[in-house]
C-alpha cells in the first residue's frame, strides 16, 4: 500500500507539473527580440515618456542583450503602458517600420525623449515625434497615418490594463521574469542578472 500511495503522489505530482502553466503568454503583436525558447522570458512594461525607462534603456539594456538576449538565454519583450497620449502616438510610429526595424526606433524614441516628452517643457510633442520619424526614413504622411489610426488603440489599452489586473503594475518600468513580476522601478543590471540566472534554474 506504501508504494501504491506514493505512485499515486508521484503520477500527482507529474500531473500538476504537466499542467502547470507560467504566468504570462507571448501574443502575435508583441515585440520581441532574441530565442523564443530560451528558459527565461523577461517582458517589461515601459512607457516612452517614462525618463526611468529611457535611462535604464540607454545604461542596463545593452548589458542584458549582450549578455543574455543575443547569446539565447533570456526571451525579451516590450509591452507599452501608455501614461498618456503621447505614449500612444510614440509607439504607433515606432510600429510604422518594418518590425524587425523597431527596436531601432524605440532606441531613437528614447534617446530624443526630452525634445518631444511635453513633461520637459515640449508643447508641440507629435511635431517633434514626425520630425524624428522622418530623420528616421519614414515619410511624413506615413507617420501621421499610423498616428491617426485608431486600430492600435484597443491593443494598448488592453496591454496597460492586464499590467495592472495580472501583474499589479504601479509604475515603470516594471519586468516580469517567466510570469512574476519585480517591484516597479528600474533595476541595476547586477541585480537583474542575479535575477535571471536564479530564474534559468
Amino acid at each position: 500500500m506504501k508504494h501504491i500511495v506514493l505512485g499515486a503522489l508521484a503520477l500527482l505530482a507529474l500531473t500538476a507539473t504537466a499542467f502547470a502553466k507560467p504566468d504570462f503568454e507571448i501574443k502575435p503583436a508583441d515585440r520581441t527580440m532574441g530565442n523564443p525558447k530560451a528558459k527565461v522570458t523577461l517582458i517589461e512594461y515601459g512607457a516612452l515618456t517614462c525618463p526611468h525607462c529611457a535611462l535604464w534603456n540607454e545604461e542596463v539594456f545593452p548589458l542584458l542583450k549582450k549578455n543574455y538576449i543575443d547569446k539565447g538565454k533570456v526571451f525579451y519583450v516590450f509591452r507599452l503602458y501608455a501614461r498618456g497620449e503621447p505614449d500612444g502616438l510614440a509607439e504607433k510610429m515606432a510600429r510604422c517600420v518594418p518590425r524587425a526595424k523597431y527596436f531601432t526606433m524605440v532606441d531613437a524614441i528614447f534617446s530624443a525623449q526630452q525634445k518631444w516628452d511635453y513633461e520637459f517643457g515640449v508643447q508641440d510633442g507629435r511635431a517633434q515625434l514626425v520630425k524624428l520619424g522622418e530623420q528616421m526614413g519614414l515619410k511624413t504622411d506615413q507617420i501621421n497615418k499610423c498616428m491617426d489610426s485608431p486600430a492600435d488603440n484597443d491593443r494598448i489599452n488592453a496591454s496597460g490594463q492586464e499590467a495592472i489586473s495580472r501583474y499589479g503594475l504601479t509604475g515603470t518600468p516594471t519586468f516580469v521574469i517567466n510570469g512574476k513580476a519585480l517591484e516597479s522601478g528600474g533595476i541595476a543590471y547586477e541585480d537583474l542578472a542575479k535575477k535571471l540566472d536564479q530564474a534559468a534554474h
